[in-house]
């Protein structure tokens, strides 16, 4: 019995830092491809649905600090995003740019010249805990489908880093660490 307990409050302290580590991890990603691009382009506009857009998604609720979760985030005034596999322990992430238009992603990853055109589509939902749905299809990256929560909105590049602040996570604005 006290095992039981035990154990399940070491899951759910592993849930609440995954929370936290995904959160940051991505942020990371996204904030150093910002500054690294500041300024090189004008915003795209946005013209995906706010459910969709400016949203932390994850495939499941990690079940230990080693199972890899997938990641997908858009952050549509900058016009960038990631596809992340990670765990506790050990993560990649591929950053793109794209464009929405008319419930699809249009998407061009700079590392390889890539392109795709991805079909995506949330709506709310009540599955495996979670608020809300999202259906991606045509896609090279990621999965088919991610979920999110009603509190992982992120609305731009400075909520982001206001939120990995708020976590306790260090800022990954390098001019912040001089400070």
């Amino acid at each position: 019995m006290m095992r039981a307990v035990w154990r399940r409050r070491a899951v759910c302290a592993i849930a609440r830092d995954m929370k936290k580590l995904m959160l940051g991890v991505a942020a990371l990603g996204a904030v150093g491809y910002g500054v690294y691009h500041h300024g090189a382009r004008p915003a795209t506009p946005s013209t995906q649905t706010e459910l969709v857009e400016n949203r932390l998604w994850i495939d499941h609720m990690p079940r230990s600090e080693r199972d890899t979760i997938q990641v997908f985030l858009t952050l549509g005034d900058e016009g960038i995003g990631t596809f992340q596999q990670t765990s506790a322990w050990k993560g990649s992430y591929e950053l793109f740019e794209y464009e929405g238009h008319a419930g699809e992603l249009r998407i061009i990853y700079p590392q390889t010249g890539e392109r795709d055109t991805v079909k995506a589509k949330a709506t709310k939902c009540r599955e495996n805990g979670f608020d809300y749905c999202l259906e991606m299809a045509g896609g090279s990256r990621g999965v088919k489908r991610y979920y999110s929560m009603k509190d992982w909105e992120i609305g731009s590049m400075r909520d982001l880093d206001s939120k990995v602040k708020a976590l306790g996570t260090p800022s990954p604005d390098p001019s912040s660490a001089h400070k």
